[in-house]
């Protein structure tokens, strides 16, 4: 289904997109690729809105740097100085994070119209980013396509060309309660993350470049326990980069028995525990799983890279699967 939600001061109208299949069902914007709501089942049957948003076009516009589940790019997470070297050349971006680039810059693809078009039990989601682009080199044709399975997992793949050398980091940037939109702090949940290890940050979140065995650190979710506070941290991921999604991570709720089980084939987990949030929300409303590279890799060549050459075809897969128990 397909419905008009609101319109830009620009006169640019925003639709809504609604799936449904197996028990889920999921609202997708065409504003930022946004997933407005995401029902999914208790252990009762009970369906409710698991992630956080919106009921307006406006709610979004004035709330825009928590990037509620929304597309991010042309590069999620932080690149340090707002800069990068690639062939010789170095890059200068918008400064959106103090001195910093944060997911693409002041006006990323979170702060654009998309072009929908549907697909077998799904929405693909397409724009091309212009050479220059806030900052970023290439003139880039990127999609992402929303899919439902038989057994109601919700499937986000994503697929990018360039025409110049560029970097390219892409994730969603949901915040998931599995209580429920509205049902206060997500600490509670139970987090498990297959990752021996985590990219340690400086003051500005900017990776050190070291990479850290978690164990007797907080940082170790290798056993499911309470997610808890304080985090902004990338794992990396034990299965590493893979051409097809594997499982990665799980989040359950104890009250509702809602499960989520987290596939990717993404070499990296930014666990961001959602300590500032603006009204309605209070800090630690919901926990954010994004599926990426690691923040800052154009500055650091020893991290898996995220170089896209004209030729070449990026493709990302992420799978959120729910179940209860």
């Amino acid at each position: 289904m397909n419905e008009l939600f609101g319109t830009l001061s620009d006169g640019t109208d925003v639709h809504r997109w609604t799936l449904e299949r197996a028990g889920t069902r999921v609202e997708v914007l065409t504003y930022g690729g946004i997933v407005r709501s995401l029902e999914v089942p208790d252990r009762e049957g009970l369906r409710a809105n698991v992630v956080l948003g919106f009921g307006s076009l406006d709610g979004y516009l004035a709330h825009p740097e928590p990037y509620f589940g929304a597309l991010v790019g042309r590069y999620a997470n932080r690149i340090a100085g707002a800069r990068f070297p690639l062939d010789g050349a170095l890059y200068a971006l918008e400064q959106n994070d103090g001195t910093n680039s944060l997911h693409g810059g002041a006006r990323g693809f979170d702060r654009r119209v998309w072009d929908a078009e549907p697909v077998e039990h799904g929405l693909r989601l397409s724009r091309v980013s212009p050479h220059g682009e806030e900052g970023f080199p290439g003139r880039l044709a990127v999609s992402v396509t929303y899919t439902l399975d038989a057994s109601g997992a919700l499937h986000l793949a994503y697929e990018a060309t360039t025409d110049a050398p560029t970097v390219l980091n892409l994730t969603s940037h949901g915040y998931v309660n599995l209580a429920g939109r509205d049902a206060g702090h997500a600490g509670g949940h139970e987090l498990r993350i297959a990752a021996s290890r985590f990219t340690p940050v400086d003051a500005d979140l900017i990776p050190t470049g070291a990479l850290e065995d978690v164990t007797g650190t907080r940082f170790d979710f290798r056993e499911a326990r309470k997610s808890g506070s304080g985090y902004d941290h990338n794992f990396v991921l034990d299965k590493g980069l893979t051409a097809t999604a594997e499982e990665v991570a799980e989040l359950h709720d104890p009250a509702s028995g809602r499960t989520l089980t987290l596939s990717t084939t993404e070499p990296g987990l930014q666990l961001y525990t959602a300590d500032h949030l603006p009204e309605p929300f209070a800090p630690g409303a919901g926990i954010a799983l994004e599926t990426q590279h690691f923040p800052d890799s154009p500055n650091h060549p020893e991290f898996p890279s995220t170089v896209l050459r004209p030729g070449e075809v990026f493709r990302s897969e992420t799978v959120y699967a729910f179940s209860v128990r």
